[in-house]
């Protein structure tokens, strides 16, 4: 288990990082309302390859300082190259992003082509055609009115640990949260993690749609090795099915490969660290070979 690493101010807001390993960086990121320490397994095994691991918690994720507002895909691309520079990393460097942050590691490459030497999406977000009913002003101040509101009423202490626990399980194929009940009180117990989730997914169709953009912009296939890596529990649900289609289609879209992590629920790093482990390896070793 890691424990807490240092902080690096980018943009105003110190963000709360941790580095580990020696040779070519890999950038982590992980997804809404997670922490380092999800990717304690995938760290350890990327480091004992000969990498430079490098973890950090977005405003308001983990340890992190509070979200001034919600940056988007260009937002958190930019944040990312602040803090590579921060920490004296130039690049080339292999992202990887979970979830939404898979919206972020993907306007990293298209962003800043000259420093990515690898694109990995861990059971990325997907929207082919993102919307939104509310305006995404009103959507940021109901999300804002209702994260103050909670804290107010004092549910993260009561309940922020449950939920976090709670929320692992329901996003596992098997076992608990293997996170340090002292790391999860510490960054669960406080209104800034409850409030800085409300606020990123606030503009998530946004985001969704700024990727598009981005893509629609550039080319469509990345000048980086990319790789998508969907999670599969093994069953014949329709969802599960329609969920690989679509990853199998990003992967189509990106020009990037495409693999299946069976048995895997979402959070595929606590499920699969080897092969989420040994995807980043091949698609940084590709990314080396193309150079």
């Amino acid at each position: 288990m890691s424990g807490p690493g240092r902080f690096v101010r980018v943009g105003g807001v110190p963000l709360h990082v941790v580095v580990e390993g020696e040779g070519p960086p890999v950038v982590l990121s992980a997804g809404l309302a997670m922490a380092w320490f999800d990717w304690d397994p995938v760290a350890a095994l990327l480091a004992a390859r000969g990498r430079t691991v490098v973890r950090f918690d977005r405003p308001g994720h983990g340890l992190s300082g509070p979200a001034p507002g919600p940056a988007g895909a260009a937002g958190e691309a930019r944040r990312i190259a602040g803090l590579l520079d921060a920490l004296g990393l130039p690049g080339p460097v292999t992202v990887v992003g979970h979830s939404i942050a898979g919206f972020h590691a993907e306007a990293f490459a298209r962003l800043y082509p000259g420093r990515t030497a690898a694109l990995v999406l861990v059971d990325s977000s997907v929207e082919e055609a993102p919307t939104a009913v509310l305006p995404a002003a009103a959507r940021t101040a109901a999300a804002r009115a209702l994260g103050r509101a909670v804290t107010a009423a004092g549910l993260p202490a009561a309940l922020g640990p449950l939920a976090r626990r709670a929320a692992v399980r329901a996003s596992r194929t098997g076992g608990s949260d293997p996170a340090a009940r002292d790391l999860v009180r510490r960054c669960y117990r406080t209104g800034r993690v409850w409030r800085g989730a409300l606020l990123e997914n606030s503009r998530y169709p946004d985001t969704a749609a700024e990727v598009l953009a981005l893509r629609a912009g550039h080319r469509h296939r990345l000048s980086a090795p990319a790789t998508v890596l969907a999670a599969y529990d093994g069953s014949a649900r329709p969802g599960a099915l329609r969920w690989l289609a679509r990853q199998a289609d990003l992967a189509d879209r990106l020009g990037a490969r495409f693999e299946v992590a069976e048995p895997a629920g979402h959070l595929v790093m606590l499920d699969r660290p080897d092969q989420v482990a040994r995807a980043v390896l091949a698609a940084a070793e590709r990314g080396q070979a193309r150079a």
